[in-house]
């Protein structure tokens, strides 16, 4: 089970630059994370950062995550600021193996009705209509528990398909966790950072 779930915007413009000639500088140092024949896989993973960091898929991306694990601290601020230096900015993460479990759960669920698979890289619109349904049901099991919340009230209208559909799920399935309150903090949080935003959104489980 994943460990965090780190959310990501792409630069493509200055990975073509900076991780494209930083991938080129530490060859050697960056094979050692790829996966079956490493001289190939860079090759293919350098041709795709200079069209588009975007096409990278998910098992390159956690590579280059790994290499630069490797070369600083995991998880440090340096770690975060040598990835956006280099076209990756990673903007959100959840720790936590079960806030990770449950995230991905009302996922599920979310996917489930908008007949919509979420893959690790989003398409932002969608990626904002999931997180409006998790403050919808995160908001109604904390009302259960009588926990006073508004976070959500003002999403009602121009949402009420996503809300009546909240309702329903938590009739259905309730919420035994007690993690609510941190679960409608990461969906607050992630609405905030993500709600402008046009671009595609990368979600990476380590």
């Amino acid at each position: 089970m994943a460990e965090e779930l780190y959310f990501i915007k792409t630069n493509p413009n200055i990975a073509k630059i900076n991780l494209y000639n930083k991938l080129s500088r530490e060859e050697e140092s960056i094979m050692k994370f790829l996966q079956d024949d490493a001289r190939v896989s860079l090759e293919i993973i350098k041709n795709k950062v200079k069209d588009s960091v975007e096409e990278l898929s998910k098992e390159e991306l956690s590579s280059i995550f790994n290499w630069f694990s490797d070369i600083y601290p995991s998880g440090s601020e340096e770690n975060k600021t040598q990835l956006f230096v280099h076209g990756i900015d990673v903007f959100y993460e959840i720790p936590e193996a079960s806030n990770v479990k449950s995230f991905q759960e009302l996922l599920s669920d979310y996917e489930n009705f908008s007949k919509q698979h979420l893959d690790f890289k989003l398409n932002s619109q969608n990626f904002n209509q999931f997180l409006i349904y998790g403050l919808f049901f995160t908001d109604i099991a904390l009302k259960e528990k009588g926990s006073c919340t508004i976070l959500s009230h003002y999403l009602k209208t121009d949402n009420p398909s996503l809300y009546t559909f909240a309702e329903e799920q938590f009739r259905e399935k309730g919420s035994e966790q007690d993690n609510d309150s941190e679960l409608q903090h990461y969906f607050g949080d992630l609405y905030d950072l993500t709600k402008f935003y046009k671009g595609p959104i990368i979600k990476l489980d380590h």
